[in-house]
Order: structure tokens, then sequence, then C-alpha cells
């Protein structure tokens, strides 16, 4: 049995700064730098390649949602699929031609070579997005707010253009403020100094451990973990490994407070899951260290250590079962 540990009750914060923490972003990301992850309808609707495409082009502009790039793509083309004129080759009337419907002067200056080949095609759907990520960074998309929508309308120049792709970039992406997130913040926070117990705490709280934690009332990493998300109304597995498998997956540049944070020997095999903290914000989180240590707040982001064996992120919902 793998277990993390977590700590006891000795500061509690108001929730109004674990909300003021978690951001006032809109669930599409619109007025945020990020974007939540992907939606039923996102990955019922987009195909495979296009969406790991829309959300690797939108890391190379740092606050660029990655579901405004993939709202164009829909609009544009249906994400490669219409039989309009230019889609798949040629031009349509404008003269513009690709699935993200770039005119040949406009690819010139702002085309990318977006899968590596050594070649920059607008028909190549990868090195067409990136073109796109490029065209919309160069005019002000990843600072957001009115900037973000000024870029969208540099892109074809009408306000219902620009409305229709936000609107549909909402459909794509999930709310990047958690509430639920900001209350399992909460409730970790209240137990900042619990001692660290091997095997120790639960739903209810701290509890005394096994093994050499049998002697400590506290919590270990994922005692800690399960007892925050209790709080929040989200029943998740009482193991590290088995939290990582129950929730969904979030890319790290969508983090929000309240995601879960996981760590391994080898990063390649889920099976070597060994600790979980819980995302605070601004790359910090909430955990339980070890045995000797309490439960505190510590960097995570720049951490050789924690940067070396992160192998990713969780948001629990409430539908998760518990085991």
């Amino acid at each position: 049995m793998k277990v993390a540990a977590a700590c006891a009750t000795v500061l509690t914060l108001p929730l109004a700064l674990v909300l003021l923490l978690a951001g006032q972003d809109s669930a599409a990301g619109i007025n945020s730098s990020l974007a939540g992850a992907p939606t039923v309808e996102a990955k019922r609707d987009i195909p495979p390649a296009y969406l790991r495409w829309y959300l690797d082009a939108a890391q190379t502009c740092p606050g660029l949602p990655w579901n405004v790039l993939a709202a164009i793509g829909k609009i544009e083309s249906d994400h490669g699929r219409s039989t309009m004129p230019g889609v798949g080759s040629g031009e349509n009337h404008a003269g513009a031609g690709g699935p993200m419907q770039f005119l040949a002067s406009t690819w010139v200056a702002y085309g990318a070579d977006g899968d590596h080949d050594g070649t920059k095609d607008r028909y190549n759907p990868a090195d067409a997005i990136h073109g796109a990520a490029n065209y919309l960074c160069a005019n002000g998309a990843g600072k957001g707010g009115t900037h973000l929508r000024r870029a969208i309308w540099h892109y074809n120049h009408a306000d219902w253009y620009v409305r229709k792709v936000l609107d549909q970039a909402a459909r794509y992406a999930t709310p990047t403020t958690s509430r639920r997130g900001a209350i399992a913040v909460q409730a970790a926070l209240r137990w900042l100094g619990t001692p660290y117990s091997w095997g120790g705490g639960g739903p209810s709280g701290p509890t005394y451990g096994i093994a050499h934690g049998a002697a400590t009332k506290g919590f270990d990493c994922s005692g800690l973990t399960q007892h925050a998300w209790a709080q929040a109304g989200a029943r998740i597995p009482r193991v590290a490994a088995a939290q990582y498998n129950a929730g969904t997956h979030i890319p790290r540049r969508a983090l929000q407070p309240g995601d879960l944070l996981f760590f391994a020997t080898d990063t390649t095999d889920p099976a070597t899951i060994h600790h979980v903290g819980i995302y605070y914000g601004h790359g910090r989180m909430i955990h339980a260290p070890h045995t000797g240590d309490v439960v505190r707040i510590a960097q995570f982001t720049g951490n050789p250590h924690r940067e070396h064996q992160y192998i990713g992120a969780t948001r629990p919902t409430v539908r998760n079962a518990q085991t």
C-alpha cells in the first residue's frame, strides 16, 4: 500500500481569500491567460490530432487560450472537415486557403512549421494551427480581455465573427474558476501544521496512521487530499496512485487551485506515483511531505526535485467513487 501524508489544525483562512487565489476567469478562459480542460463537446467534436495541435500551439503564446484557437478552427473549416473550396487545396473566393483559412500574404508573415517536418504549409493542419497562434499572438491575444477580442477581430474583421468565436470557445473548455477547488484549498489550509502520519487521515479529518505512523494523529499526503476534496463534495480514492486514475487529467498550463499534483519515481509509469499535493496557485502546493514534517505550503514550480518527479495533475469531480 502506497500512501502519502498530511496534518493538523493550526490556521484557518477565509474562503474569500481562497476564491481570490482561484481567480475570476470566465468559463472559457476568455478573460484569462488560461482555458480549462476540454469539455465533452470538445472531445466529441474535435478530431484527436487537431485537439493536440490546438493545445500545443497555444503554449507557444503564453496567455492564448487553446479553446479560442479551436473555435477559429471550427468556424473556418470544421477542423478541416469542410468540403468548401480552399480548405484542402486551392483558395476560396477571398484568396484564403487551408484549415485555418490563411491568405497567402499573411501566411508568408506568420506561417509556422508546426509538425517540424522542415516545411511551412498552410494546408497542413499542424502548421496552420501554429501559424494561427503566431498571428493571434502578434495581435495581442496573449494579453486576454479586450486584447484577445481585438486579435480575433484581426483574424476576420467582423464583430459577429468575434462573438461567434467566443461563444464556440466557451463550449469547448471547462470553467477555469472552480468553487469546489477553492473549498478543497480552504479545507487543506485548515490543517497547516498538523503532523505527518503514515496512513493517517481521511474524509472526516486526521486519524492515527499505520506502521510508523500508528502513534501519530495526522495525515499522510493522500489522506489530506482525500479529506480536502470530501469537504468539496467529491469522493476520491484513498491512495495517491488511485486518485491519479480517478480524476479528470488537467494540462499543467490549465492548473487551478484545488487541482491534485502527482509525483512519481518514473514519470512514464503512473504505478510509481508516491506523492500527491493540492495546487495552491502561483506555483505552490499544500501537502503533507513525509514523516517528521507537517502539512505545509511549499514551492512546486521551479523546485528541481518536484519538477523531476512531476507526472501530471487531475481535477476531482463529484462523480468519483471512494475506494
